[in-house]
């Protein structure tokens, strides 16, 4: 984020972006799709996050251009994001955090996106997993989609969110910069945050904010809604800039408008 800005690009090959870039929504458009993304913008992002699910509808051959973009972001030292919102208990959670934190694994990535709603202990083996190989996970926390809140926003002053938020920040007090344990925090969330009493800045963590520009999010909504932790703040844009494709020119170009209304 020092180095590049405050942006992370979603790869998010749905079937409807793959028609409008002339590809089939087959594993071969999977693989051209990612690879375009990867190779136009990987250098101007801090971050590329490609979203799990999309790979998996198609199977094994699916999964294979998902291992085969996290090896290759790897090599180009672009940090990714495996979008796999995974969250389950004991030896199973202990499972998605080898799939997705080991060293050597096929599908390793710099950070997971990870759900806390068996209890934030629950996620316990991938949170250590994360700090002993030098990764990151993303807890969701405060998600902007309005079924949300009869989860997140229960409890009041002690809402399951607030409750997620204090965790967190209790993992990250011994890091010297930024812990590995950061949140999902919608950029649409708009006066939730203050509502509900978190302090985001406690965190100590980087903040995963999708909901840039499709969404309706700005550079400027964003910093009022974060405050004191905009610092911390990896915002996330998808369709908005993969919309500009498959020109890798057009998607420089995307990417390049983006981070300048993030700037300022």
């Amino acid at each position: 984020m020092d180095r590049c800005g405050q942006l992370c690009v979603g790869i998010d090959p749905h079937p409807g972006l793959l028609s409008a870039w002339g590809l089939n929504d087959d594993a071969a458009g999977l693989e051209r799709f990612s690879l375009t993304v990867l190779e136009a913008v990987g250098e101007q992002a801090a971050a590329l996050k490609p979203q799990v699910a999309l790979f998996e509808r198609h199977g094994s051959r699916g999964l294979a251009v998902l291992e085969r973009i996290l090896a290759e972001a790897a090599a180009a030292s672009v940090l990714t994001i495996a979008d796999a919102k995974r969250g389950d208990i004991g030896s199973t959670m202990a499972a998605y955090a080898d799939a997705w934190l080991r060293d050597g694994s096929a599908l390793a990535a710099d950070a997971v996106t990870l759900s806390p709603y068996l209890g934030y202990e629950s996620l316990r083996p991938a949170l250590e997993l994360a700090l002993a190989t030098g990764r990151g996970v993303f807890v969701l926390a405060l998600t902007s989609n309005p079924e949300g809140a009869s989860v997140q926003h229960a409890g009041g002053a002690d809402s399951v969110a607030r409750r997620i938020t204090v965790a967190a920040a209790a993992d990250n007090r011994a890091a010297a910069g930024l812990g590995s344990v950061g949140l999902v925090v919608g950029a649409t969330v708009g006066q939730a945050i203050a509502g509900l009493g978190l302090d985001l800045a406690a965190v100590n963590g980087p903040l995963l904010a999708p909901g840039l520009g499709a969404q309706g999010a700005t550079g400027a909504d964003l910093a009022a809604t974060f405050g004191a932790a905009y610092p911390n703040v990896l915002a996330t844009s998808s369709r908005d800039i993969l919309k500009a494709g498959p020109e890798p020119a057009a998607l420089r170009a995307a990417t390049a408008r983006t981070l300048a209304g993030l700037a300022g």
